[in-house]
């Protein structure tokens, strides 16, 4: 009897357990998240629903977004009209089974069945096939692989509960914020009459949903179907073993960092500035406002999410191109930061704020002075550090030929009095008329005695692009 239940064992492990861990855990043969700039792919699963289907089309037809619904085959088969609006609205219908029931505790056969069963339904509704597919619960069992040259499995990347009706519209609301970012494949659904889900469900997912979709168009944010999102993601380049490796380290590293010398956060997940208010330790230099950031005086150090550096990098074809996206990032996160900054007593008295970018080019006209890095001992290691990252991070731009391209990617300091930091809290990034200052010239009052090698790296022990 031992004998048979460890056969058992075995065989469920081959034919269910593992296959579903290592495409949920490593993405085995299944997509579940993209590689792109600015695009989300909203998936819906369980419908449709007479009720709330159509009130979801509607949502996103205001907003222009493109989603991708796995149907189930039972629900479909009698709202085909549902299936034709999906369709002619510009939407993907994919494949959830005829009846929702986990691939788990189904013969092979009857999982083959269930699948074409649902895609006739679709064909009949829409005229075409489908090619994508979610299994139930996103559990596969090792034959579902084996039509993967017929059918795409798509999981998905970020998962919030919604068909519980006891999460409540807003707080999904704020699951879903923190997850509005570029590639994010979201499960959401837009039907309760499954097992385990509440009916009125969908009522609290389609507020929360508006919410987002709000948000992230003001953001830049756009939403495609599946077919797009995998389309795009195969034109961006992977990183390969030893600079995942790497990438991973260093992110680790970064979150040492910030824990050790009390960084602090800006705004929501998504925000791209961290800083820390420190002591400025170095030659004076004049600011746009002509007063001078002298040694001593308080500045607020400026420090890029470097998690969503890395997919900046990643998706950008050359370290100028990344730069430049980190320039939008910044100016649409300035008004933040400065709020922030307003609001925290500890930088009441700054002179400044500050920070060291390999990629500077364009940040005056975000109102910064650029200044080129000191040379000394920090200066020299700062520049080998960020170099050595830039390599890592960004794909090479092998026509990249002449100075003027090779000083871009050289360390500076970015500087701004706070007063003209603090005016974008009130004005936004309308606060950018500030941009049209003019870059004083270097004058340095009485000689001082240059910064200590202590005294650098208190001020900046970890230089981060900006």
């Amino acid at each position: 009897m031992l004998q048979l239940l460890l056969w058992a064992l075995y065989f469920l492990s081959l034919y269910a357990f593992i296959p579903a861990l290592i495409s949920r855990v490593f993405g085995f043969r299944v997509f579940k998240r993209g590689r792109v700039t600015s695009e989300i792919a909203l998936t819906f699963d369980d419908g449709p629903d007479h009720e709330y289907t159509p009130q979801l089309l509607d949502l996103l037809a205001r907003y222009q977004a493109k989603a991708t619904f796995f149907v189930v085959g039972s629900h479909a088969e009698k709202h085909p009209e549902l299936l034709r609006r999906m369709q002619d609205e510009g939407h993907i219908v994919g494949i959830h089974n005829y009846v929702h029931k986990t691939n788990w505790f189904m013969r092979p056969k009857t999982v083959r069945n269930q699948i074409e069963r649902t895609s006739d339904v679709i064909r009949e509704a829409t005229g075409i096939r489908s090619g994508f597919y979610r299994p139930p619960w996103g559990i596969v069992n090792v034959f579902d692989f084996m039509n993967r040259n017929k059918m795409q499995i798509i999981l998905w990347s970020a998962i919030f509960g919604d068909w519980n009706v006891k999460l409540g519209a807003l707080q999904l609301k704020q699951k879903m914020m923190k997850k509005m970012r570029p590639g994010e494949v979201l499960l959401l659904h837009d039907c309760g009459r499954t097992p385990g889900a509440d009916p009125t469900a969908p009522a609290n997912m389609l507020i929360a949903l508006e919410a987002y979709l709000e948000v992230a168009t003001k953001r830049g944010f756009r939403f495609v179907d599946i077919a797009e999102m995998i389309k795009l993601t195969e034109k961006t380049p992977k990183r390969s073993v030893w600079k995942k490796t790497i990438v991973g380290a260093w992110l680790f590293y970064e979150k040492l960092f910030h824990v050790v010398f009390r960084l602090k956060h800006v705004g929501g997940e998504n925000s791209c500035f961290h800083y820390r208010v420190i002591k400025y330790h170095g030659e004076p230099i004049k600011l746009a406002d002509n007063g001078y950031l002298k040694n001593g005086d308080k500045i607020v150090e400026m420090h890029f999410d470097n998690k969503m550096l890395s997919n900046i990098a990643l998706q950008s074809s050359s370290p100028l191109a990344t730069g430049i996206k980190l320039l939008r990032e910044m100016d649409q996160a300035l008004p933040e930061l400065a709020r922030a900054v307003a609001k925290d007593p500890e930088a009441e008295d700054a002179r400044a704020a500050y920070g060291v970018t390999m990629i500077h080019r364009g940040a005056d006209r975000l109102g910064f002075q650029v200044e080129p890095l000191p040379d000394g001992m920090f200066a020299r290691t700062t520049r080998i550090y960020l170099k050595v990252l830039t390599s890592v991070l960004t794909n090479k731009q092998r026509n990249a030929r002449g100075k003027a391209k090779r000083d871009s990617i050289t360390p500076h300091m970015l500087l701004m009095p706070l007063e003209q930091l603090l005016m974008f809290a009130v004005n936004g990034v309308d606060a950018s008329f500030n941009k049209s200052v003019k870059k004083p010239h270097q004058e340095v009052a009485a000689a001082k005695s240059s910064p200590t090698e202590t005294e650098s790296s208190e001020l900046d022990s970890n230089p981060s692009i900006i």
